[in-house]
Parts: C-alpha cells; sequence; structure tokens
C-alpha cells in the first residue's frame, strides 16, 4: 500500500533541496508545492479507488502536524485537493515525519568521506573527488556520479576507481572483482560508471570504449592476444617458428608475451600496425612485420611495439587503419604513448578519393572530433576535404 503522506511530503522536500530557498540564495518569496494531477498522483482522480478518502486523511493529518497546507480546488473544503504546500518553519520535523536525513547534514557527511581520497596516489580519482567536493561546497547535485544517502556505495565506487589506477598486476574483470571486493560480479556492475569518470576527468581516454579503457590498467574482458604476422622469426623459449610461413599470422596471450623473443627481424624493412582484424588477415606486404591493435593499443601492445622498435629501429614505421577521426586519433596516440615515430598508411587524402565510392557520411559526433584534430597542419587538408564532403572512411574498404 502507498504511504501518501511519505510520498507527497519526501516530493515536496525533495523540491525544497533543489531549490534557492534552501542554498539562502531566493530574493522573493518561494512557495515549496506539490500540485494534486492526475500524472502526480493517479489514484486520487480514480473513481473506481478507495484511495480519495485515505489520501484525504492523510493530507489532514500532516495538516495538523502543520508540516503542510492545503490548498483546496475553488477554496471549497474538503472536495478536491488542488495541491499542498511545504510549512517551511517547520521543515525538522518535516525530514523527522519521513525519517530521513536533511540533504544538508548528508553534504557534510560526505564531503567528510571525500577528504580521504585527496592524498590517494590515483590523479583521476583525485580530480574527480574534487569536482565532488566543489558541487557539494556549493550545493549542486552530483546525483550524476554517487546517492548522497548511500555513502557505503560511494566508498566502495571510489575504492573501486583506486584500485584500478593502481592496478599493476594483468588479470581479468571477475578476478580483480573478487581480489578486491570478494565478489565476482560487482565490477561488472560499475566498470561501466568508472569508464565515465575516467573518460570525463582524463583527456587521456575520451574516445575509448570501457574494455578499452579498463585493457590500459591491466584488466582484461577475455583473454589479451597480441596478432601478429610478417618475415620474421619468434623463439619461443628454446622454439623458433618462422612467422612467413603462417599465412594468417600467430596470436600471443598477453600473459605469454614475456616469454617471447623476435630472434631474426634482418628482413624487416616495415613494421605496420593494423586497426581492424579483417584487414590484418588480408593485407600483406613483403619484408613486413604487421601487429593487430584491435582498436587503441593497450600496455601489452605497446610492451610488444617497444620490443620491435629498440630491435630494429630504423625500420619504417606506419598505422594502417580507418580514414576517420577513430583511426586519425589511434595514431596520434600510438606516437603519443610509445614515443615510436608512427606515420599514416594508406590514410592520406588519395586514398580516400581513390575509395570514396565506400566513403559513409559524417554523424556530429565525427564533425566535432574531426575539427578538433584538423587544428593539427599535418591533418588538416584530409580532414578539410572529409569536413567538405561529409564523408569518412572504413579500412576494410581499402583493397
Amino acid at each position: 500500500m502507498v504511504q501518501y503522506d511519505r510520498k507527497v511530503l519526501n516530493h515536496l522536500l525533495d523540491t525544497y533541496e533543489n531549490s534557492l530557498l534552501f542554498t539562502g540564495e531566493n530574493k522573493r518569496t518561494i512557495q515549496i508545492e506539490f500540485r494534486f494531477t492526475k500524472t502526480s498522483i493517479p489514484s486520487y482522480f480514480d473513481e473506481s479507488s478507495a484511495e480519495y478518502e485515505s489520501i484525504h486523511a492523510l493530507m489532514k493529518l500532516l495538516e495538523s502536524k502543520k508540516l503542510i497546507r492545503i490548498i483546496w480546488k475553488d477554496n471549497k473544503q474538503d472536495y478536491l485537493i488542488q495541491k499542498v504546500r511545504l510549512m517551511t518553519d517547520y521543515i525538522e520535523e518535516a525530514y523527522q515525519y519521513v525519517r530521513r536525513k536533511p540533504k544538508r547534514g548528508l553534504e557534510e557527511e560526505n564531503m567528510i568521506l571525500l577528504q580521504k581520497y585527496l592524498d590517494v596516489e590515483a590523479p583521476i580519482t583525485v580530480v574527480f573527488v574534487r569536482y565532488l567536493l566543489e558541487r557539494l561546497q556549493n550545493h549542486q547535485s552530483v546525483k550524476e556520479y554517487i546517492a548522497l544517502e548511500n555513502m557505503k556505495e560511494t566508498e566502495k565506487f571510489l575504492l573501486a576507481c583506486v584500485f584500478v589506477e593502481q592496478n599493476k598486476n594483468p588479470c581479468y574483470i571477475r578476478e580483480f572483482s573478487i581480489i578486491h571486493f570478494q565478489d565476482s560480479k560487482y565490477f561488472e556492475q560499475i566498470k561501466s560508471r568508472i569508464a565515465k569518470v575516467f573518460r570525463q576527468f582524463s583527456g587521456e581516454y575520451v574516445e575509448m570504449d570501457t574494455l578499452e579503457l579498463l585493457a590500459e590498467y591491466g584488466i582484461y574482458g577475455t583473454p589479451n592476444y597480441v596478432y601478429f604476422k610478417g618475415n620474421a622469426r619468434i623463439s619461443i623459449g628454446e622454439e623458433v617458428v618462422d612467422l612467413s610461413l603462417l599465412k594468417q599470422g600467430i596470436g600471443i596471450s598477453g600473459e605469454d608475451l614475456s616469454g617471447i623473443r623476435f630472434s631474426d627481424l634482418s628482413r624487416i624493412k616495415k613494421v605496420i600496425t593494423i586497426e581492424n582484424l579483417t584487414s590484418f588477415f588480408r593485407y600483406w606486404e613483403e619484408d613486413s612485420l604487421f601487429i593487430y591493435l584491435g582498436g587503441y593499443h593497450n600496455r601489452i601492445r605497446r610492451i610488444l611495439l617497444r620490443l620491435v622498435y629498440e630491435t630494429i629501429p630504423d625500420a619504417e614505421y606506419y598505422h594502417f587503419g580507418d580514414i576517420d577521426a577513430g583511426g586519425l586519433s589511434i595514431l596520434l596516440d600510438l606516437r603519443k604513448k610509445t614515443g615510436i615515430p608512427f606515420a599514416g598508411y594508406h590514410m592520406d587524402l588519395d586514398t580516400l578519393k581513390q575509395y570514396r565510392q565506400y566513403a559513409k557520411e559524417l554523424t556530429e559526433s565525427d564533425r566535432k572530433r574531426l575539427e578538433k584534430i584538423g587544428k593539427d597542419k599535418e591533418f588538416c587538408e584530409i580532414i578539410g576535404f572529409m569536413l567538405e564532403e561529409n564523408i569518412k572512411l572504413e579500412q576494410e574498404c581499402i583493397i
């Protein structure tokens, strides 16, 4: 059974806490009211329901306790309630009636909790916490990220953010959850929220999806493989594998990557990272080493790239990806995080024009991202063409 007295009073308190009256910034008298409509309280207007008299009785009870004032429709007493008004002189009694902590008290309690996380060795979490503290100090809403009334859950969420940033050992999502929360499913439930925080409070991860972002910290949804092929030999223990004999290449899990060595890269003139798996399997050039990135590179793939670069620094290094905002962003990110001078491969204006028949239209999000990247002189010509012609090209279309 609906407790209409608590429902109405809680709604009034919600409105009060989101008003200028609560922050003390009101320059005129503000009335906190709840209107009775078929939408806000449908059972009151349902002639087949027996709730009408019950609601009247409960509203009169609240009025007798000086918590609300009933405004009757057309001033007809006991006929239809038009709205009820919160009596702010008795606001503390209203909170006590619904057994609810005042928002101001919850804000103070949450700020005490948040301050504990200002000195943790987790820079993104610290920036996030500072943001929450600033909003709470200004009595602004933080419900997009945390629930003030559930501090226990807030602390678990903050701990999860810290644990992600501090993770040093590669593991799967469920393993990570068990290690830190003794629950294999808990982290799965909050991983998207954590990724949202990391994207918003660190410009480094803006374009990454949740699994790509977590992979940066060695947390994987599935076994993390690096695929490569080309005119090279690798050593696994005492065994030597000639990659040139494997048409589709080989995949090595991140866990096993530290155990491999490139025993012969003497024939390699080009190292080409490839964004999409279909293109990786299909593409081939002599005297080249191909490495599949699967979108954004992660820590495991960067280890492999650096190992190759240290072995053959004089080779040419290229990235072959989509001719769109995502592909160009990956190319820039590769250079930044590996320190390797990657150039775009088949990602130029001539290639775009050659395969234009397969192009797709840009989305509004594409345009915004391209305009941002277009500030770099290196890409201004091709991005200018893409924006003017409203096109982008997927890597798989390039034969």
